[in-house]
């Protein structure tokens, strides 16, 4: 596998990244507008793909998932096998039990986050996990709201902490960081789908 000698605290480094995948729930996703629904399954798709191919921790939560469904099957499907998976009632994803200590014990630094809604779960989680010390970086094309407002107002709102916005392309290139890895081609043909 290609490296590069430089590194960067600013980019995404798969050896020090988790993926976290929050509350893409059945019930959630029935209340989003089908364009959004369908740029959210996509990118969280590419991130979790490409996330198991270079073996990055996979973390998913369910917010209540008696009221608001399970994980969308889409999204289930595509999480690894040695995924986590936390049930939770707290709106951020670092209340869930056992979350917190399993993130501490990967001794991964940089979260990557994917799910719904961005303007509640999503960033509470975001702003918790920052505030721990982690680099988080909230993915703008793989989280989403009901309403745009809600969506922009929380990115803006990250933003303005400190938080990374950023895209799915961007980590999926961050992570492989030269078009020499093993796996270039392989997410080159996802990206292309």
């Amino acid at each position: 596998m290609a490296t590069t000698s430089a590194t960067s605290s600013h980019l995404c480094d798969p050896s020090d990244s988790a993926l976290m995948i929050v509350d893409i729930q059945t019930h959630l996703t029935a209340a989003m507008p089908v364009k959004v629904l369908a740029r959210l399954q996509r990118n969280a798709g590419l991130l979790l793909k490409t996330g198991a191919l270079l073996n990055i921790p996979v973390y998913a939560t369910e917010q209540y998932p008696e009221g608001l469904g399970s994980t969308e099957p889409e999204v289930m499907k595509l999480l690894p096998e040695y995924t986590k998976m936390y049930e939770k009632t707290t709106f951020s994803g670092a209340g869930a039990e056992g979350f917190l200590s399993d993130l501490k014990d990967s001794g991964r630094r940089q979260v990557v986050l994917a799910g719904m809604e961005a303007h509640v779960c999503v960033m509470q989680t975001a702003v918790e996990l920052f505030e721990q010390g982690y680099q988080v970086f909230t993915i703008a094309d793989a989280v989403c709201s009901r309403q745009r407002e809600s969506y922009e107002t929380a990115l803006l709102r990250m933003r303005k902490l400190g938080i990374t916005i950023s895209d799915t392309e961007s980590i999926l290139f961050e992570w492989l960081r030269d078009a020499r890895h093993e796996h270039f081609k392989s997410v080159q043909g996802m990206l292309r789908q």
